[in-house]
């Protein structure tokens, strides 16, 4: 990252070159992650493992991610620690060169856990950071920091496909660069992020005009968790056995299932970077509607939908329910203002929990039914987007609050 760049975008308030970095780095964290997921067909046959011993290995993945993210938010909120992002790349690099080396089933699984701690460290501070950027367009900002880590998620099993399938597990070892790189590139955000000031304790919000009961903000966050649990289930479906689906249902080969792969998470990116600016302009809890309940009728016919109508479905679904997570974050967040690294941290910490669990259970229910039986079950989550008219209307007291600090 220039430091000049930093310098002048801290000066004149245009913080957009910051929150670019931050979404670069997203994109290396997640391009990291999705490699790994994305090389489950050579784990499976060159270590013989179960669906449900995928599963395990997601889940290991992604509680280690999510366990720490709400105790890593929360500690700096008060005690902010800039520095604490490159750290997190360190851990990374740990794990992807874990998973190059590895010859027993114990060591892919501290591979995903050392991945997961990174994500853990990174997440929560560099979503505060993609904030402290945003100025007033919230959603925006998240979505710009989101869509980095999706488009590094889709583009991990096109890698996968030319560089490890071909050359086998050793290969892995070259995505250490991407960590590096992210070292590299964090080090200057971090910097800007201490010369702002912005690394110092916070002072407590002032309470806002007509601001929500803790007794609703408390309703409101289960609501949303229970959303995010019905989202991240059903991408579950598709991180850890989409792949497998396409081979076993339609015999497609391993290299065109990391292609079918990487037009789903395409499709994933472009909606992250949708929802957030959408939510901005219409409201977020009118795209939380729109984008779980409305994936239903895509969700029932994907299947009983032909390989081309599959993975037509599979984009439009990709598209719309990926919306959802900018819109479900910067919600919370605004309901819990003076705790913006405990909120994003609980939430992507939600997303890596859940993802894990749901993984694990599914590839349980596969290796006792079918993968295909597994679609079907999973077709019926977004019924849960009912729960969305028990959240607060708070989206035109944002924008008002967004306008008046704009004239100011």
């Amino acid at each position: 990252m220039n430091q000049a760049a930093l310098h002048k975008s801290s000066a004149v308030g245009l913080t957009f070159p910051v929150l670019l970095a931050a979404s670069v780095c997203h994109f290396l964290n997640d391009l990291m992650q999705s490699v790994f997921t994305a090389t489950y067909p050579l784990f499976k046959s060159g270590f013989d493992l179960t669906f449900g011993q995928i599963g395990l290995l997601t889940f290991t993945y992604q509680m280690s991610a999510s366990i720490f993210q709400p105790l890593i938010g929360h500690y700096t909120d008060g005690k902010p620690q800039p520095y604490s992002l490159p750290f997190a790349s360190a851990f990374s690099m740990a794990g992807i060169l874990t998973l190059s080396m590895a010859h027993t089933y114990g060591l892919l699984l501290l591979g995903g856990a050392l991945l997961g701690i990174g994500s853990s460290i990174f997440h929560p501070e560099a979503s505060r950071v993609a904030r402290l950027a945003a100025g007033t367009s919230h959603g925006l900002a998240q979505s710009i920091f989101q869509v980095g880590g999706n488009l590094g998620s889709s583009v991990g099993p096109l890698l996968v496909a030319f560089i490890v399938l071909p050359r086998g597990l050793n290969s892995l070892s070259w995505f250490a660069l991407a960590a590096l790189t992210g070292m590299s590139i964090l080090i200057g955000i971090s910097r800007w992020y201490k010369r702002n000031g912005h690394a110092k304790r916070g002072v407590k919000p002032a309470v806002q005009e007509g601001a929500l009961s803790s007794r609703r903000v408390g309703a409101a966050i289960f609501i949303l968790t229970l959303l995010m649990l019905s989202k991240t289930f059903y991408l579950a479906s598709f991180d850890s056995f989409y792949q497998f689906y396409l081979m076993h249902h339609f015999s497609v080969s391993p290299k065109d299932a990391q292609l079918c792969m990487f037009t789903f998470l395409a499709a994933v990116a472009a909606g992250t970077l949708v929802g957030g600016p959408v939510g901005d302009r219409i409201g977020r809890k009118k795209v939380i509607w729109g984008s779980i309940l409305g994936i239903l009728p895509f969700t029932l016919a994907l299947p009983y939908a032909s390989l081309w109508g599959t993975i037509a479905l599979s984009m439009v679904i990709g598209f719309v329910l990926a919306s959802a997570f900018s819109a479900i974050v910067v919600f919370a967040q605004s309901l819990v203002p003076g705790r913006i690294g405990m909120i994003s941290g609980v939430f992507f910490g939600l997303l890596f929990g859940f993802g894990g669990l749901g993984a694990a259970l599914l590839g349980s229910l596969a290796d006792w039914t079918s993968i295909e039986f597994v679609y079907k079950v999973c077709s019926f989550f977004p019924l849960m987007g009912l729960l969305t008219v028990f959240l607060p209307n708070t989206d035109r007291g944002s924008r008002a609050a967004s306008r008046a600090h704009g004239k100011q």
